[in-house]
């Protein structure tokens, strides 16, 4: 549970910088572990599966990415 919070928190981190997106530490935690989730089900379509802690970190930052990007157009 702790190292799903801090994977979280670290993707979302890293998300957030990527994207030029400012957050609270509980917004990024947030915004990682659900990323991770969207990134590992769409990866895992395409067939690309990841293994280990830096694998489940790239997953969460790609699906993090892409949560920030689809918030973006939904609010314009």
């Amino acid at each position: 549970m702790i190292i799903a919070l801090i994977t979280g928190a670290l993707a979302g981190w890293m998300a957030g910088n990527l994207m030029d997106s400012d957050g609270s530490l509980l917004r990024n935690i947030i915004l990682g572990l659900l990323g991770g989730i969207v990134g590992r089900f769409i990866l895992k379509a395409v067939g690309i599966y990841s293994y280990g802690f830096i694998g489940d970190i790239i997953v969460a930052v790609i699906g993090a990415c892409l949560l920030i990007y689809l918030a973006r157009k939904l609010d314009n």
